[in-house]
């Protein structure tokens, strides 16, 4: 299968560069996976398609300002983008300039407040850094970094809050998981109340999300790896909607993967925590999911593969062609789609 076949045409103003005021009333474009319908909705909506019994799973990662500027000692600027915690304060960290940044190296961040020593060059050029603060690092980061936000992005992000869920709850990734996005606090309690069940996975979203499919050939795409956990009450309300015939609802392909990568044929789940390298593209026969919540997602990408296999190529390149049609907003600040 050629990555050429996941293509479409985007104009570059499509491109969403600021979050919309209120999350809700961002565009939601609705799927009908069995009659290959399409249909144009605000998101506040998605509730009236959903069922009681339903479960809703959410990715509750929270994303860290994890891009810093600082210098060396000789003064000269470098930029820092934490990948993974590796241990205690040891991370793996995308630096620039690279060629700049030899073992041993020392930078300093927030008048001091940070410190930095440069361990060991990794695989990929990434660095090993050792921190050294007073305090608590994730206060200290709060304080001097800033939101990672996509390459495409070239807007200031005004509020930090907006590039985070209103559920984020443990840090850890590199990039936010979008779809979650456009849910407020009091959609979700509407949603709640209507009988349908929200279950949370946590999958630290690494930046290896926005790395290009280099490959010719969708098969020979090496997927990138991002770490998981799951509980046992998300679990049992998992299983409980399989055992009882109603829908599995992932919001987000960051969800979605944590799902596949953990249920068993029947489609259930299990306490786990882990690695996933899980790479879904059209010929996957999906386990868990019953549908999809998720925003429009890059030309070529390996997320738009996974829409498509869940719903069918040509009927998503239909969809996302008729989204541009329709001026809809794309990718992270963007709109979104419900595939059921």
């Amino acid at each position: 299968m050629k990555v050429s076949e996941f293509n479409y045409d985007l104009p570059k103003e499509l491109i969403a560069q600021t979050p919309i005021e209120k999350r809700d009333e961002s565009r939601l474009m609705i799927l009908n996976k069995e009659k290959l319908t399409i249909e144009h909705k605000k998101f506040k909506d998605i509730i009236n398609y959903l069922n009681p019994g339903d479960v809703l799973v959410r990715n509750n990662t929270k994303v860290i300002p994890a891009r810093l500027y600082g210098k060396k000692e000789t003064g000269a600027n470098v930029e820092f983008l934490l990948l993974n915690n590796i241990e205690g304060d040891i991370w793996e960290t995308i630096v620039r300039p690279g060629n700049k940044l030899h073992v041993g190296t020392k930078v300093i961040f927030g008048d001091n407040l940070l410190e930095a020593k440069i361990l060991d060059i990794m695989p990929g050029g990434t660095r090993k850094v050792e921190f050294q603060y007073k305090g608590i690092f994730n206060e200290i980061l709060d304080e001097i970094g800033l939101m990672p936000l996509p390459p495409y992005i070239h807007e200031e992000l005004k509020q930090k809050d907006r590039y985070q869920t209103v559920y984020a709850k443990y840090n850890g990734s590199a990039a936010a998981p979008t779809a979650g996005l456009h849910f407020t606090p009091e959609l979700l309690k509407k949603i709640e109340e209507k009988g349908i069940n929200i279950a949370n996975v946590t999958l630290h979203v690494g930046i290896g999300t926005f790395r290009p499919v280099k490959e010719e050939t969708v098969e020979n795409h090496q997927m990138h790896s991002e770490h998981f956990y799951i509980k046992q009450e998300d679990v049992e309300k998992i299983n409980k909607a399989k055992n009882n015939g109603n829908r599995v609802i992932a919001v987000g392909t960051t969800s979605c993967r944590v799902l596949e990568t953990i249920a068993d044929e029947r489609g259930l789940v299990k306490e786990t925590e882990g690695d996933t390298q899980i790479f879904i593209y059209p010929g996957y026969k999906f386990k868990c999911l019953d549908g999809l919540v998720t925003n429009f997602h890059l030309p070529q990408s390996t997320l738009l593969m996974l829409v498509s296999a869940l719903a069918g190529k040509d009927y998503i390149i239909k969809a996302y062609e008729e989204a541009v049609k329709e001026r809809y907003r794309f990718f992270s600040f963007g709109d979104a789609m419900l595939i059921l």
